[in-house]
This record gives structure tokens, sequence and C-alpha cells, in this order.
């Protein structure tokens, strides 16, 4: 007996990383808006990693906060412990990683939602949607209460059929012993959504006191403390350390010895799991040379006692994970409070997706986070901030926001998703980008601030901040190429002092920091004039002068990128039609159905010459 529980311009599925951008997104920009949980005390879970960032994870924060999202600033509130990983490489691999309290960070988040106007937060488990005939979403909740909306958003997670895996023991359920969403996933199939099983996992849990850290490597947070949001203003500590240790010989044969009763290899487990984040017993056989493998010890929050062992997920049975943890060294004693699973959930083929993230053939539903095939926090949180800013936009007749892999790594993650699709879990990284120069984390938002500010995101404070700093940036740039420093001893003590050579005649401050050996913070004594300026500014700016030419040479890449961007596809083609294409090009391009030659180009098992093929083809049509 159902009953109609009222109405919504926006309703979102499931309240984790994804869910939560996508709710307060689309509320700020005024539409009525639901967001649904199986479990009110999970909002806003870590049930993986307490940590937020990484390896090009980071700049997918910096980049949801310059829009306007919510994530970096809820990180930089629970903030434990932060680090600048890569800094000896190059700028464009720079990420900054936090460790976060992750019940801190839960907490924080649901009270954001409670407090949003035109956002409801609601404990409902989703068990059918449809489609009316007038356009509305119908959405029921298994206490069979009907709410319309114009838009939904799905964020399921890994709650959607989700199965655990401990060795020989499996049963339905979600992250960290809740509920999974049992109905659903037949619902979506109804309509005519395809479903696929991906499979993922987490490590143990252990207790503090059980641990000897006597010998074990001590890894401490980077000072000063980096905050990934731009409204972040206050300085911030780091107030915990992590720890380093190695597996051994002793783990490893453990690990051989019980490798058939690990669910992965007795082929119980159907799902295809993280190709670049594996479960241990998987490194032991992927990597059998190897003797020993890192893992990293991390705390959970300021208020408990419990420890996650970063980079040791597993799915065997209990007593083998007492066992294979008990050989590592200061873990001789460890009592595992939580043990490690695998998890099993259906989510979504992403080709079905638009760069809106909306299902063309099912107007007005989205898709977001784990649900669309991606892996990750970061990548969960910026698809939904996309779903969530799209799906009001829809609502309020406004163009949609599409973001192209040339200006954000959010837009070359939604990219690589609708139009190569994935067949494991996606995980975003630096490599994936070709424009990664350009899109480095301490020019988020002057890449995309602009944008939210457009949309609606950005408050007048924070867009006159912004402006602010764009200004000391450019009066920095012309000062550093007009500032000439004389020849002197003391700056040729200096020069010859770093390895890079002497001057003879006055030199511009630029073509100092140009040199490899030198740098802003090197120069400052001879640099008698330099302003006071914030961190982040004189950051910009030195990276701007010293890969000048290499940036140059990637905007024009860019530039030729969004010409064949511009080069707009008919939305019903017959690419078997097109003399001259290869078959395997017919079927994907068939597939995929492209907006234009630009994401054409992109699709897999399509050649340039598939794409001279497709121009000519476009000339002649649009001469007839």
């Amino acid at each position: 007996m159902r009953y109609d529980a009222g109405n919504y311009d926006v309703v979102v599925i499931g309240a984790g990383h994804a869910g939560i951008e996508a709710a307060l997104a689309s509320a700020r920009l005024g539409c009525s808006t639901c967001i649904f949980t199986i479990n009110m005390d999970a909002v806003g879970n870590c049930p993986c990693n307490p940590s937020i960032g990484g390896t090009a994870k980071g700049h997918l924060v910096r980049e949801i906060d310059a829009l306007g999202g919510e994530m970096g600033k809820t990180a930089d509130e629970a903030m434990l412990q932060s680090r600048m990983l890569n800094l000896g490489k190059g700028p464009a691999v720079h990420s900054l990683r936090a460790q976060i309290d992750r019940r801190e960070y839960s907490k924080i988040m649901k009270h954001k939602l409670e407090k949003q106007p035109n956002l409801q937060l609601k404990q409902a488990e989703i068990v059918d949607l449809e489609q009316g005939e007038d356009g509305l979403w119908l959405v029921t909740t298994r206490m069979e209460a009907t709410y319309r909306a114009k838009a939904v958003i799905i964020a399921t997670g890994t709650y959607l059929g989700g199965k655990i895996y401990v060795g020989d023991v499996s049963y339905e359920g979600g992250p960290d012993g809740m509920f999974p969403s049992a109905f659903l996933g037949a619902a979506l199939k109804k309509i005519g959504l395809r479903l696929r099983r991906f499979k993922t996992g987490t490590p143990a849990r252990v207790l503090k006191s059980s641990i000897d850290f006597s010998d074990l490597e001590v890894q401490d947070g980077d000072e000063p403390v980096v905050p990934f949001s731009y409204d972040s203003l206050m300085p911030l500590k780091n107030r915990a350390v992590c720890h380093i240790s190695w597996t051994n010989d002793d783990t490893k044969q453990v690990i051989l010895k019980n490798i058939g009763r690990s669910p992965l290899y007795s082929g119980k487990i159907e799902g295809v799991g993280p190709r670049y984040c594996p479960s241990f017993e998987d490194k032991v056989m992927r990597f059998p040379d190897k003797k020993r493998h890192q893992l990293f010890i991390e705390p959970c929050g300021m208020d408990t006692e419990e420890m996650y062992v970063q980079g040791m997920s597993s799915s065997l049975p209990e007593e083998v994970q007492i066992a294979f943890y008990r050989t590592i060294k200061g873990f001789e004693h460890v009592e595992i409070m939580r043990c490690a699973y695998a998890i099993e959930y259906d989510c979504v083929d992403p080709l079905q997706m638009e760069a809106t993230l909306e299902f063309p053939e099912f107007p007005g539903l989205y898709g977001a986070g784990q649900f669309n095939g991606s892996s990750g926090y970061e990548e969960a949180a910026a698809q939904g901030l996309v779903a969530g800013i799209n799906a009001a936009l829809k609502v309020q007749n406004r163009e949609p926001m599409i973001l192209d892999r040339a200006g954000s790594y959010i837009g070359t993650l939604v990219d690589d998703l609708i139009t190569k699709g994935c067949t494991d879990p996606y995980r975003m990284m630096t490599s994936r980008s070709e424009y990664r120069l350009v899109l480095r984390q301490d020019n988020a938002d002057e890449r995309l601030t602009p944008t939210g500010r457009e949309i609606g995101l950005i408050s007048d404070d924070r867009w006159e901040r912004f402006q602010q700093k764009q200004k000391q940036k450019e009066q920095e740039l012309l000062r550093a190429e007009k500032t000439v420093l004389p020849p002197s001893e003391a700056l040729n003590q200096l020069l010859v002092s770093h390895e890079t050579s002497p001057v003879t005649t006055g030199v511009r401050l630029a073509e100092l920091i140009r040199r490899p050996q030198l740098n802003y913070d090197i120069l400052k004594e001879m640099d008698t004039d330099r302003p006071e300026l914030p961190a982040a500014v004189f950051e910009n700016v030195e990276i701007e002068i010293k890969y000048e030419g290499y940036i140059k040479r990637q905007k024009a890449d860019i530039a030729e990128m969004r010409r064949l961007e511009g080069r707009r596809l008919p939305t019903k083609i017959n690419y078997k039609e097109i003399i001259g294409l290869r078959t395997e090009a017919q079927e994907k391009l068939q597939k995929v159905n492209p907006e234009n030659v630009g994401q054409a180009s992109r699709i897999s098992g399509v050649s340039p010459a598939d794409i001279s093929v497709l121009l000519i083809w476009l000339a002649r049509k649009k001469g007839e």
C-alpha cells in the first residue's frame, strides 16, 4: 500500500561522498532536494582508508573546492596529518594527501546536510524507481513511501546488491556492517539500465596498544600544513603521526599456504576488482619475486584506538588474516578489531551516460560515484558535484555544465568513463591526463572558480578573494620579468653555492627562477623589493615561469583538441553506412554515440585514420 510522501525537484539516492556533493550542490542552487541513506550514521562514512587526497586524487579535491564543493573544507576541518606527495618530481604530479578523523569527517558532513536550506536528509532504503507518463520520477522506499522528483541521482556506492566475502564466509551486506541495497538493482534493470558486478576490499583495523611501535619508521606530516580548501584561512596543524612497516617471507608463506581459501582464487567472487589497488594476496601472486611489501599504519581518529593498515586489504579467512598480520614487524601480538573483507556490488556501464552524467535514454536520471564504475572517495565526490549541478540546471532550464578534459581532472574523469568505459573500478591517476602540466593542483581555482561563480556556488567573499589573488599573481609575474638584479659578490656566491653559473651583468629575476637549481625561496635575500604575498601566489608564479615553454606547447595542444570538440556530430548516425571506417571503429562509435569529433577520437579502437574519414564525411554532409 504505497502512499504519496511528497514532491522534490531533485532526489539523491545515497549519502556517501558522491551523494553529499550532489545534494549540497542541488540545494545551494535553489532546488528542493531530498537525500536518502540506508543508515543515518553512515552519512559521509569512510569505510576504506581514513584519508582524503593522494596522487591525482588531491587534484580532484582541489577542483571540487574550486567549483564550490564541500569535500576539501571538511577534510581540512577533520585533518590529522597532511603531506604533499611526489615533491621529488615535477609540479604536475604534486598531490596533497591528508589523514582524517573519519568519525569527525562523517559528523561534520552530516551536520552540513542537516543545516542546508532546501535540503532534507532521510533514512530510508529505496527499493523502486520508475518514470511516470508525465516525465516525473517515482522513488519508493521500503516503507512504501513514494516521492516524486524532476530529477534523480543514483549514488549507491558499494551498497547496491552488496555482498561481503571473508574466506569461505559470504553474506549480503554493505560496508562496515551496514545493510545492503537489496531491491533497487532489480528496479534499475527493469527500466533498462545495463549493470555489472565490481569488487573492492579493505584492510583490517587493529588495536593500537597491541602494536609495538618501537622499531617502526615514523612518518611525520609536512610543515607548514597546506590546506585543501581555498576557504581554509586559519593555519592548520598536524595532530598525529603515521608509521611504516614491511612484510617478509614469513608473511608470503602464510599467503601461499592458504591461497586456495581466498574467494578471489576459489572462484566465489565474480566481480572485477581494482587493478591499481589489489588485495595483499593478489600482490603476492602477481609479484612472486618481490621479497617484501610496504604497509602504513594510520590512525582512524583522535578518540579511537583503531589503526588502519594501509596496503594490506584481504578477503582471506579471519584466522589466516591473524596469522599473516602477526608475521609483520611490530605486529607480532596484534589484535584485530575489524577483519579485512572484500565486497561485491552492482554498478552501471558508464557508456550509457552523457558528459552531464545523465542517462539520455532516461531524461532526468543521473549517476555518480562507484555506481558509475569508479573507485575512491575523491572520484565519487567529483562526479556527485557534476551530477548535482547538472540535475539542478536541468530542473531550472539552464544550460548544462560540461567540463572538458583540457580544463580539469574532473572533466578527464567523466570523459574517460563515458567515452572509454571501464572494465574494472576506475581510479584517477595523473598519467590519465595528457594536459597535466596545465591541470596542476596549485591552479585549480584559476581554472574552475569562474565556472563555479557563473553557476552560483561561489560566494561574493570567496570571489573577491579569488580576484585579489589573480591580481597579485599577474603583478608578481610582471615584477619578476622586470626586476633586474645587479651582479654582486653576494649574488654570485649564492649562485655558485647552488651549483649554477655566476653572472657578470644584470640579470632578470625571472631568468634566475628559470634555472633548475634556483627558486623563489633561495633568491629571497637577493630580492629586496619582494612584496608580502601568500605562499600560494609565489608557488603559482614560480611554476609558470619555470615551465613557460612547456605550458605554451600544452595550451596549443588544448586549442587543437577544443577545435575538434567544436565539430559536433549528429545525434543519430548509422556509422556502419560511413564508407572507409574500419569495422571496429563502426562498432565502437555506434556503441558510444559521441557528441563531437574530439570525443570520437578518444574512443578505444578508433584510429586517427578513422577520424580523418569522419571529418571528410562531416564536410560532405555540411555541403549537401
